[in-house]
């Protein structure tokens, strides 16, 4: 059996070289947090092998994405990251090594993010790894999903359905092996590394109307949203902002377009906005919200609607 650090030993030997001040060491129970004239948001997003992620990625990606998706939601609210809290269950085959490159990607991204570790909790478990982390973050004003307004016009961040198509070449050798190798690489990237739109986060406190993160799909995603806040939407397919390597994909085969339109782990941001909003490149407007709680229309370049088999993923 490899050897194994204690439970102690990863929280001082691992961990706490990579957490943040407001931790205390990692010494204590619980983290101290003072924002000073903003709002406290707090996020949190389970992620378990063999459903976010595959068992064997790189331990480091994993962590990293891991953290993202959670930023990500920070960010669709209109705030920036304070600290997070991780909460991690190992499996039985874990090593030490592993554990190390994990901690390694986590510190890196909490860094460039200023998202430090201020706390969390580990636990054996005789399942797959599952990786809990909460993020808590500030802002002037919190975004909701519950503000889109008739006559709003509707956003997305930028790309979308590249993580889903990522995911079904993982899953289909066959389907890879056709695409350019360019291409290849940027969908696998972009489902094994979402880009949190921490960027957007004071225009979107500032402006949006509503908004939420892109995680379970573009179409799916959007019904939540008009259904939080007592509207419908029209949307333009032919508006939506697609990749290069995503129109590559779906040049070959056709059927991948509903996959990008419904799939998830995009992490973009769904944005409801006033008409005269105008927000930075890749940033682009795909439709309006309608008066009604009929569900969302999607409409071809024709005009005509468009239906799907489903809408988003969905665990259960």
């Amino acid at each position: 059996m490899p050897q194994r650090y204690s439970e102690d030993e990863i929280i001082a030997r691992v961990f706490a070289p990579i957490a943040g001040a407001a931790a205390l060491g990692l010494k204590d129970d619980a983290a101290l947090l003072a924002p000073e004239g903003a709002q406290l948001v707090v996020t949190t997003d389970m992620l378990v092998a063999g459903v976010h992620f595959f068992p064997d990625d790189d331990p480091s990606l994993i962590a990293k994405k891991a953290l993202r998706v959670n930023l990500s939601d920070l960010a669709a609210k209109g705030a920036e990251p304070i600290g997070v809290l991780l909460a991690l269950a190992l499996p039985a085959d874990w090593t030490n090594v592993w554990l190390e490159a994990f901690a390694a990607g986590f510190g890196e991204d909490g860094r460039a993010y200023n998202a430090p570790l201020i706390g969390g909790d580990t636990a054996a478990t005789p399942g797959p790894l599952t990786i809990s982390i909460t993020a808590l973050g500030r802002t002037q004003r919190f975004v909701p999903r519950t503000g889109a307004r008739p006559g709003d016009a509707i956003f997305v961040s930028g790309p979308i359905g590249d993580a889903a198509l990522g995911l079904a070449l993982r899953r289909d050798a066959a389907l890879a092996a056709r695409l350019s190798p360019e291409a290849r690489d940027y969908l696998i990237g972009r489902y094994l590394l979402p880009q949190p739109r921490l960027d957007l986060a004071r225009w979107l406190s500032a402006n949006a109307s509503a908004a939420m993160d892109i995680s379970d799909g573009l179409a799916g995603d959007l019904a939540k949203l008009c259904g939080a806040s007592g509207v419908s939407a029209a949307i333009e397919l032919a508006a939506a902002p697609l990749s290069a390597a995503a129109r590559e994909a779906i040049a070959i085969d056709p059927a991948l377009f509903e996959t990008a339109i419904t799939g998830g782990d995009d992490y973009e941001i769904l944005i409801a906005a006033g008409g005269e909003a105008a927000l930075p490149e890749p940033a682009c407007r795909i439709g309006r919200i309608e008066a009604g709680n009929a569900p969302p229309r999607f409409l071809d370049v024709h005009k005509k609607p468009v239906f799907f088999k489903k809408l988003s993923f969905q665990h259960f």
